[in-house]
């Protein structure tokens, strides 16, 4: 099955459901993803607001693209006191590409993905998922997709996620950062 081949200038990563996405591995320190995301750029390291009593003080790891300055993080990486890393997002204009055996996941046009994801469902015959505001994904629990207004047009921003302490799903996991991406609404 062939999609749409990556945007010119994005890294590859690979994604390994429960294991992590590109050289970030689910269950990392804040220092290892630092280390690990200067192999990408430049990182900056802050405190998440704690919203909710349940998780223990969580991390935010916002890695930059090289050469690419200033910018959006690229990648915004969450990392729990107790969980570890859980969550990784790809921004979707300067985040790398990730592939989903075939399926590019980033930086799509939300309509263009539902189509092919419900193209790979079919030719696969595995399941869709759809978020609370109706956004179509593959149906594996550890991706959640998102949308970022990118110029008028949703683009694609999966969080690649496992749970956190105190949760019981991955979308129960999700940073509140998340719900607002560059003073942007994720939700349309």
């Amino acid at each position: 099955m062939a999609f749409r081949t990556r945007a010119a200038g994005r890294e590859d990563w690979s994604y390994a459901p429960a294991v992590g996405v590109g050289p970030l591995r689910f269950g990392m320190t804040v220092g290892e993803v630092v280390e690990a995301g200067e192999g990408f750029g430049r990182t900056d390291v802050s405190d998440c607001a704690r919203d909710h009593a349940v998780f223990s003080p969580t991390w935010k790891v916002e890695i930059h693209r090289r050469g690419v300055d200033p910018s959006p993080p690229a990648v915004t990486a969450y990392v729990s006191q107790v969980a570890g890393l859980f969550c990784i997002a790809a921004d979707a204009v300067h985040g790398p590409q990730v592939v989903y055996d075939g399926l590019p996941m980033v930086g799509r046009d939300m309509s263009e993905l539902e189509r092919d994801a419900i193209a790979y469902a079919e030719a696969m015959d595995v399941g869709l998922r759809y978020t609370p505001e109706g956004w179509t994904g593959l149906d594996d629990p550890g991706v959640v997709m998102r949308a970022q207004l990118v110029s008028q047009v949703l683009r694609s921003r999966p969080l690649f996620m496992v749970t956190r302490d105190g949760a019981n799903t991955e979308w129960d996991s999700m940073p509140s950062e998340e719900y607002h991406v560059h003073g942007q609404a994720t939700v349309p």
